[in-house]
């Protein structure tokens, strides 16, 4: 999944959008302008059906009604699939909108697709290329759909993304004196209660494009050394 802020997130409409409410909900809205508008014009097929020569061309129009009829209820059906597991990703997502990303839960499909009564290929097909425009900025549906990383103290688990989150603060914020090994992101991670292997830190940093600790240590003494 991918999330959007500044100048990239002008160029995404969002499908769903989410506002604080009042009473300290959320209140979850589809996007008028991304909904297809496809309307049954009824006083034409009215006007039209007298003048049918026979029975076939009476037939022809009654099927052209009923496949118009067909496409409009299959449209609103599909909006109304979006905006449930929308509401749903919402409910089980609600600390990351309040907190921000350290508090993104694991979810999967199968979660939301149980916890409203619908098959998993569906959530899968209706969050595939949707956006939803939220206080913290626009995010693809499928960035709340993160794997679990299991906590060290058997606590509740951790979200890989929020796992990478912490993995790219350490590094920000690492001394050019103190550079930290990966073996190190894996100490500190595992004191913060995050049961995390090397290779997954690897992976993860790697993912980030973000260099190894030994090019990171040259490139600071490189800078560090033009700065004299």
């Amino acid at each position: 999944g991918m999330a959007f802020s500044g100048g990239a997130s002008d160029a995404i409409v969002a499908d769903v959008e989410v506002r604080a409410a009042n009473d300290g909900s959320w209140t979850v809205e589809l996007n008028a302008e991304t909904l297809p508008r496809v309307l049954v014009d009824h006083i034409y097929f009215a006007q039209v059906s007298p003048q049918a020569k026979n029975q076939a061309e009476k037939d022809f129009l009654a099927e052209c009604l009923q496949n118009a009829n067909w496409l409009t209820r299959s449209l609103d059906q599909r909006a109304k699939t979006i905006l449930k597991v929308a509401s749903e990703i919402v409910r089980q997502q609600d600390a990351f909108l309040v907190h921000g990303v350290r508090q993104l839960k694991p979810l999967n499909l199968r979660t939301v697709a149980d916890a409203i009564g619908m098959h998993e290929s569906t959530v899968s097909r209706v969050t595939a290329n949707k956006y939803m425009l939220t206080p913290r900025g626009v995010f693809e549906l499928r960035y709340f759909f993160t794997a679990s990383i299991a906590a060290s103290g058997g606590g509740d688990a951790h979200s890989s993304e929020a796992v990478r989150d912490r993995i790219k603060q350490l590094i920000d914020e690492e001394k050019p004196v103190d550079v930290l090994s990966d073996d190190a992101i894996v100490d500190m991670l595992r004191e913060s209660g995050v049961d995390i292997a090397r290779r997954t830190v690897a992976k993860y940093r790697e993912g980030m494009n973000i260099p190894s600790s030994v090019q990171r240590r040259r490139e600071k003494r490189a800078m560090a050394s033009a700065g004299r």
